[in-house]
C-alpha cells in the first residue's frame, strides 16, 4: 500500500485535493469533528484537563475556541488529547484499507505529530495567499486569532515544501488538479 500524505497551509485546499485522487481518504479534521460530537471519553479527558471550558457534551466549537483563545498552552493540551485518538483512528483506517493500492492521509499535523513514515509520499498543496484568505473568510466560525494559534504549532511551510516529494499548485479548479494528480500517479505507480 502506498500512503500519500497531503501537506500545505490551512485553507490551501488539502481536503479538496485529497478527494480528487479517487482513493480512500483519512480526513483528520472530519474525525476530530466526530470525536467532539460522539466521543464522551474525549469530552471527559478535555473536561478534566480544561474544566473551565468544557462543560457540556457534545462539544461545540465555541467551547474549543474559548479554550484556545484564553491561554496559549490550551491548544497544545487539546492537540495532545485529540491526536492520540486520531492516531488510533488512522491505524484502523489503514488496517481497513490494507488491500488498497493507495490511501490518502489528509492530516493537518502529519509531520508535527510524526504520523508519517519515511516510505510515505508527501505532496505539498500550494495556493495563492489571497485565494486562501478568501476561502477561509467564507468558513463559518472563521477567527483570525484561532488561525494564528494553529499556525504557531505547525512547522514552517517552506520546511513542509522541502520535505515533499511533489507539489500541486491548487487553483481550486478540479481539471488542473486532476491533471497534476495523474502526472504524480504515473510516477509512483
Amino acid at each position: 500500500m502506498i500512503k500519500i500524505g497531503i501537506l500545505g497551509d490551512i485553507g490551501s485546499g488539502k481536503s479538496f485535493v485529497s478527494k480528487c485522487f479517487g482513493y480512500p481518504v483519512f480526513n483528520a479534521d472530519l474525525e476530530v469533528s466526530k470525536l467532539y460530537q460522539k466521543d464522551k471519553k474525549i469530552f471527559n479527558k478535555l473536561k478534566k484537563v480544561l474544566p473551565n471550558y468544557f462543560s457540556s457534551f457534545p462539544i461545540n466549537k465555541s467551547q474549543v475556541s474559548k479554550a484556545i483563545l484564553s491561554e496559549k498552552k490550551n491548544l497544545r493540551k487539546i492537540v495532545k488529547i485529540i491526536h492520540l485518538e486520531i492516531k488510533k483512528k488512522m491505524i484502523n483506517f489503514l488496517k481497513k484499507n490494507k488491500k488498497r493500492k493507495i490511501v490518502i492521509l489528509d492530516i493537518p499535523l502529519l509531520l508535527e505529530n510524526k504520523m508519517n513514515t519515511k516510505k510515505d509520499i508527501l505532496i505539498f498543496i500550494q495556493s495563492k495567499r489571497k485565494d486562501i484568505l478568501k476561502r477561509l473568510k467564507k468558513r463559518p466560525n472563521f477567527n483570525q486569532q484561532i488561525l494564528n494559534k494553529f499556525k504557531s504549532i505547525q512547522l514552517p511551510l517552506d520546511y513542509k515544501k522541502r520535505k515533499s516529494d511533489f507539489i500541486i499548485i491548487n487553483n481550486f479548479k478540479k481539471k488542473s488538479v486532476k491533471r497534476d494528480i495523474n502526472i504524480i500517479l504515473k510516477k509512483i505507480l
